[in-house]
Order: C-alpha cells, then structure tokens, then sequence
C-alpha cells in the first residue's frame, strides 16, 4: 500500500503500480467469477474483468428478464458456456458477484446462499445487504469470504471510464476472511474491474457514505438546488432558456470540469472577480441552511430508516409504475424539456 497525504491526513491506497493487472491474473487464474444480474454494475465489471484477460468470467441471469439476457448475449457471453439462470452460475462459481439490486439481493438470497461452497468469495459492490441484515436476512456462511468493491460511479461510468483508458476509483473491504485469501482476492477483483486506485473502507462505512452521497450532494441535492434556482429565475421574469444555461448549462459544460481538473479553487481563479467574490460570500449561508438536512440524512441512513425506505417501496408490485410517474413528472417538467432543447442546439462535435 501507498500513504498518500488527504488533507493532511495520510492514508492507505492501493495503485496498479502496486497491485499490478499481471498480479490481478494471477490472484483470479484459478477462479471462476460468477456475475449474478447483468442490469446496472454487472454488465461493466463482467466485461472490464474480460477485457484485462481474466479467462473464467460467467454471467449469472434471470433468463425470463429478457432484456438483460439478450443484452449479456450481445455482449459475447454464450448461453449454456458462459451464460446460465442464476442458480447455475452460483453453483459453478468459486467467486459468486452478487451484483443484482439491492431489493433483489433480499430476495434471491434463498437461491443464491445453498449453493456457497467452503472456500468460496462472495462479492458485494455495496454494504447495504450485509449492514442491514437485519432487514434483509442476507447472513453469509461463516466457511467463505465476503468481499466488497465498490465503484465511485455508475456501470455506464466504469465501462466508460475502462474504454476511455482511465478508471473509477474505488474502496474496497473484507468482512469475513475464511480462506485467509480474502484482501488479495479483493484486490485483484478491485484492479480486474478497472479501478483507478482502491481505498480501504468498512461494510458498514461504505453503505453509510454512498446511501448519505446519493441522496445529498450527487442526485438528491444537486436536483433540489438546480430546481430551486430555475424557479427563482423564471419567477423573476427570466427566460426557460436564460434560466437554464445560468443553472445546468455553464456548470456541467464549463465550471465542473474547471473542477475536476484541478480544484474547486481552480475554478474560482478561472472566473470573474465578482463571480468569485459572490461565490466566496454565499458558500457559507448555504452551508449552514443544508447542514443541517445533511444530518437528519445520515440519522436515517445510520439508523437504518433510509434501508426500510428503500426496500418496502421497491418492493412493492407497482414500483415500477410510480417510479416512471415520478420520472416523467421530472422529464416532462419545463426545466428538463429546456433541457433537452439546449442539448440538441449545443454544436456538434
């Protein structure tokens, strides 16, 4: 591991330099990994892992989800070789991906759990069925490991990221090593799927930062103020599209990337001095009004109310009807239908 100074805080990380791709293939030669669920992370760790020559990947998928399943054939995986229903990619697996949603996890449990042999790794890229379990009963023998890697992105974003040549960083853990086996088998995974670099974390501290990171700054929040601001605009006589490129427009074509290229004071110096000079004055009073909604968010995803949330209203039969309302309602909003008119004049590149 490296020690890499955070702030002022030094912390373990584990590179490609250290933990090379040549190591990861070696770690994984003898396994054979099983991606159970081919919709949203599945389908990018599966194919990374077969991109960097990791020989034995198989697809664990529910073939009455067809959609999923014809997608995974696309993809290159061969029904009956290296394509199976769920159960049967378990089975044959030695490293059992457990890739599927979270409400799902809860449910396939029950089929997944009997065929965990002695010596095998179960795999997570997200805390919450093992944190909550409780909640959602997913309790894994005592004889295999259980492994996490968690992507700081989407599926789309980590195969994106892999083509691109760059990488998702990631954190990592090891809730049960059975095998002694368990962190280099956890490494190897983290590099084969693509990872940037690979930080430790816990279970329990993952699920609470992702849980607390989707519903405030990355999707939650982000829309509440992007929403608050349009409004603001248009009310004072502001046009749809005045009000949306001063909102969305300029800070996901033009400031954010100023951002992640060196900083945020990075963008600050490559704006006006009165874009500065607002941006420095205003930072704390929005600070100090969101604070505490940050708080109360983390009291309920610590406490374990967000993971009741999230199940009994995913699991419900009409989920997926109220989630397309609820989406629609968004998309169909005149902030977003701005949106797309702005997007389809931008020029083409």
């Amino acid at each position: 591991m490296a020690k890499i100074d955070f702030g002022g805080v030094l912390e373990d990380v584990v590179t490609r330099e250290e933990f090379t791709l040549e190591k990861a293939r070696e770690v994984l030669k003898n396994e054979t990994i099983a991606v159970i669920g081919y919709g949203v992370q599945g389908p990018a760790q599966a194919l990374n892992m077969k991109d960097n020559g990791i020989k034995n990947v198989i697809i664990g998928q529910a073939p009455e989800f067809k959609a999923d399943w014809d997608r995974a054939a696309k993809d290159g995986f061969v029904p009956g070789k290296t394509l199976f229903p769920v159960e049967e990619a378990a089975a044959k697996g030695t490293i059992i991906m457990y890739l599927v949603s979270d409400a799902a996890q809860r449910i396939l449990w029950p089929k997944i759990k009997p065929h965990l042999k002695k010596g095998d790794a179960l795999y997570f890229s997200h805390g919450f069925s093992i944190t909550y379990k409780e909640h959602t009963n997913v309790v894994p023998p005592a004889d295999v490991d259980v492994i996490l890697v968690a992507p700081k992105g989407s599926g789309t974003s980590v195969r994106r990221n892999f083509l691109a040549g760059a990488g998702i960083n990631s954190s990592y853990a090891v809730f049960q090593d059975a095998t002694g086996r368990a962190e280099e088998r956890t490494l190897a995974i983290g590099i084969a799927v693509g990872s940037g670099y690979l930080f430790p974390t816990t279970f329990e501290k993952e699920v609470y930062s992702d849980l607390t990171g989707e519903r405030g700054v990355l999707m939650g929040a982000l829309e509440g103020i992007i929403e608050a601001q349009y409004q603001v605009l248009r009310e004072n006589g502001h046009s749809p599209s005045e009000a949306f490129n001063e909102t969305v427009e300029e800070l996901t074509q033009s400031l954010i990337r100023l951002v992640d290229e060196k900083g945020m004071d990075f963008m600050y110096v490559n704006c006006s001095a009165t874009a500065q000079r607002g941006a420095l004055d205003w930072k704390g009073p929005f600070r100090e009004a969101t604070l505490p909604v940050f708080k109360e968010l983390y009291r309920k995803v610590s406490s374990g109310e967000e993971c009741v949330r999230v199940l009994e209203s995913t699991s419900a039969t009409n989920y997926r009807e109220v989630l397309e309302t609820e989406l629609k309602e968004m998309r169909e909003s005149e902030l977003w239908k701005t949106g797309a008119a702005v997007r389809k004049l931008r020029p083409n590149k």
